[in-house]
């Protein structure tokens, strides 16, 4: 009759896995271990097998679900269930592809120097396409009104949410529209301050003028020069600029820069009386 240990000796001598277990566990390690082909996992002493619980095990349970674990094993197989899929990192039952929300539909609103400083209403007639009750995608048309207000600048937008184009499976886009500025023919605008270019003869220069203006919402303005008008001079009237959006009731200033013509040509008589008017002048 042979000896079970001598044979369980050289069983793991020719075995290099359960040689490797001896090595370390002992004989006792062993013990854990399941026979030769029945597909088991091979953990040594103290792997948690005898109590039924397998990290393995766990982590393919979760992964079965969520598509990834948290032993931070790495899952052995892809997830079998499509019920359960990551959306923006949250659980959901929705695939991330639908009810996306598209990017916003931007059309510029060109409006005049006299719309952003009185304010206006606008009505924009808009098409656009829908998917009605039934799932099929018609056309429709609708009048959006939009308020201007007294000093809006350039590249204010003004988004009307959901009012763009409908697909299946998809969120409506954002209909933008962006303040862009008509250039004004007298008037310039920089800021809340508004810019006029004034040219005045070199006697005006000399002796005073007045300046008489039409404001963009209809005044008439006149403006007396008493100063003498040399290179560079600018004459500021406060408030008399854009309105200030998120200051109601106040307004930014007109700066009013002077550009003297001088003459061409002057006759002899012209010259002596001019330098007998001028001499002593600093």
């Amino acid at each position: 009759m042979s000896d079970p240990k001598i044979n369980l000796i050289s069983e793991v001598l020719s075995d290099p896995q359960k040689r490797a277990v001896y090595d370390q566990y002992g004989e006792e390690g062993l013990k854990d271990m399941p026979p030769l082909g029945s597909g088991g996992a091979t953990f040594g002493k103290g792997s948690g097998v005898r109590n039924g619980f397998n990290p393995r095990n766990a982590e393919d349970i979760f992964a079965e679900f969520f598509g990834s674990t948290p032993f931070g094993l790495g899952s052995s197989r892809p997830a079998r269930s499509g019920r359960f899929q990551a959306d923006g990192g949250k659980f959901g039952g929705f695939s991330s592809i639908e009810n996306r929300k598209p990017p916003p539909v931007e059309s510029k609103l060109p409006c005049t120097l006299e719309e952003l400083y009185t304010g206006s209403t606008r009505k924009m007639k808009i098409s656009r396409t829908v998917v009605n009750a039934s799932g099929r995608q018609v056309h429709e048309s609708e009048i959006l009104t939009i308020d201007v207000k007294p000093g809006w600048k350039k590249g204010t937008k003004i988004t009307f949410s959901d009012k763009g184009n409908e697909l299946p499976n998809q969120l409506p886009a954002d209909l933008v529209f962006i303040i862009d500025e008509k250039p004004h023919d007298f008037y310039k605008r920089d800021g809340n301050d508004l810019i006029v270019n004034q040219r005045v003869s070199l006697a005006e220069a000399l002796v005073g003028t007045r300046i008489n203006l039409v404001t963009l919402d209809g005044r008439d303005l006149s403006l007396p020069v008493t100063d003498v008008i040399n290179p560079g001079y600018e004459l500021v009237v406060s408030r008399e600029g854009m309105p200030i959006t998120k200051e109601p009731g106040n307004r930014g200033d007109l700066k009013i820069k002077f550009e003297v013509m001088f003459p061409t040509k002057l006759t002899p008589e012209q010259r002596e009386e001019l330098k007998r008017a001028l001499v002593g002048v600093k």
